[in-house]
């Protein structure tokens, strides 16, 4: 083959793959276009606005852009050009999209709405979104998306005054949708109006949403809260049919929980029943489980489980309580631990002062409890419990005289429990007041279980010939009224 030959067939292929590369740089120079060649500005908008509807910003972006330079003065495309940023996290060019845009279109109120509601669901822009949210209702106070967006915002920032009343505000206007009224049942029961929040939730319900069923769980934890036990238990079995072998054991547990709270541990237990092997083996289920039998933490293994829900859950009051009772005869120290942790974390609860001062007094420290005991009875004279730990406290002390003065109280509170005569019977006794030890006694014998107080009732029986012929001989000291 010449050399001529050999050149042109080089000079051949090179041009073919020069023809070729050309191609490829118009392809993808025709790729690297949004517009494809697109030159109306309306149209270029309204495709930026198909692709932001399918969430691709980029190219929304690129279309908007091709859009505003082909007319510079078009605040639509200005302000969604602004959502799209503000979607992909570029908050200081979508502020800068937002000004251009509401500059050149000052009174339009969508924008202000739109962009401040975007602004404020993250909940780190809420000093950005408010003067945007405000200057909305401003332009037009019928805006429920942005009544709304200032309502949770204020929420948030603590004023619930004033998120309440946007709320009912909000749930005024035309277009007001179920979703419109949970909200404001939210932060109605967030400002502490449980019996508003109830009335707000009932009404999202009379509108008949697909998601009712989720209305019903709703209105039963507020129920629950107002201790409306009865209303809450229609709920809940209004909202049980949705419960299948699918639904999530968090679901579950939640609505056994509410279940137990409102007083039926029959459905409580059936619901746990349904849950996996493994999901039974959760802690908080054993937990759950274990409350409803009456015996939480009475087992190694309800200890363990509320041990790990704490773990989770460190400074959950309600669960330390819980651990403080359970440890309350196994270790005593412990429970004292665990009521203390829970006093610091709710000081005016009655329940945990007088849980750490019963765990006091299981470990004999009788006089570090009293203190504690006399504070919660001051604050609620009825409290049952108090009156009971403080009683033993003051009779282990030998204290009689103020030990029957608590026992009274709790006999006349609950007149059915023998074993209270028992002990202001022995504290008379040990006062040297033979006749009101003896009326005590006899009365003890008239409430007591043969079986579960056989021993004391032995003791007793011993005791009452003694005692007979003390009174009647006139012996002892005459009953003292305590200080």
């Amino acid at each position: 083959m010449s050399a001529t030959l050999r050149s042109k067939q080089i000079l051949f292929c090179g041009l073919i793959l020069l023809a070729i590369a050309l191609c490829f740089q118009a392809v993808r120079a025709q790729t690297d276009d949004a517009t494809n060649g697109e030159t109306d500005p309306v149209k270029l908008f309204e495709k930026g606005q198909d692709a932001h509807a399918k969430n691709d910003f980029k190219l929304a972006i690129q279309l908007y852009d091709a859009a505003i330079k082909l007319k510079p003065e078009f605040p639509e495309a200005e302000f969604q050009r602004a959502m799209a940023l503000i979607a992909t996290n570029r908050k200081s060019e979508a502020m800068e999209g937002f000004n251009r845009a509401v500059t050149e279109r000052p009174d339009w109120p969508l924008p202000y709405a739109k962009f401040g509601s975007m602004l404020a669901f993250p909940g780190n822009a809420d000093a950005d979104a408010e003067p945007l949210l405000r200057k909305a209702i401003q332009l037009d106070d019928k805006n429920s998306e942005a009544t709304v967006a200032l309502a949770v915002l204020r929420q948030r920032a603590g004023d619930l005054t004033e998120a309440v009343k946007l709320m009912r505000a909000a749930t005024a206007l035309s277009d007001a949708t179920f979703q419109t009224w949970r909200r404001r049942a939210y932060i109605e029961n967030s400002a502490g109006d449980s019996a508003a929040a109830v009335a707000s939730i009932t009404h999202a319900i009379e509108m008949k949403p697909r998601e009712l069923y989720a209305l019903y769980l709703d209105r039963a934890r507020l129920r629950l809260q107002m201790n409306d036990r009865a209303g809450a238990l229609l709920d809940l079995n209004l909202f049980k049919p949705t419960i299948v072998s699918e639904t999530h054991y968090t679901i579950i547990l939640e609505v056994a929980q509410m279940f137990a709270r409102a007083g039926d541990s029959n459905e409580s237990l059936q619901l746990l029943d349904r849950l996996s092997e493994d999901d039974r083996k959760r802690p908080e289920v054993i937990a759950l489980r274990a409350e409803l039998a009456g015996d939480a933490g009475s087992s190694v293994e309800e200890r363990a489980a509320l041990e790990d829900l704490l773990k989770r859950n460190p400074r959950d009051a309600n669960l330390l309580s819980r651990l403080g009772s359970a440890y309350r005869r196994v270790d005593p120290m412990k429970s004292q631990g665990y009521y203390y942790r829970a006093l610091q974390l709710d000081p005016k609860n009655p329940k945990y002062a007088t849980g750490y001062a019963a765990a006091l007094i299981q470990g004999r420290q009788f006089a570090e409890a009293e203190p504690i005991l006399r504070d919660v009875i001051k604050s609620a004279p009825d409290d049952y419990p108090a009156h009971v730990n403080l009683a033993l406290a003051l009779y282990e002390m030998k204290r009689w005289a103020e030990s029957v003065h608590e026992y009274e109280w709790i006999a006349s509170a609950r007149p059915e429990i023998a074993a209270t005569y028992f002990f202001i019977a022995t504290a008379h006794d040990n006062l040297g007041e033979y006749r009101p030890a003896l009326d005590a006694y006899q009365n003890f014998l008239s409430h007591a279980d043969p079986t579960s107080n056989q021993l004391e009732i032995e003791k007793v029986n011993l005791r009452l010939p003694v005692l007979r012929a003390q009174v009647q001989r006139g012996a002892g000291a005459k009953q003292k009224k305590p200080r």
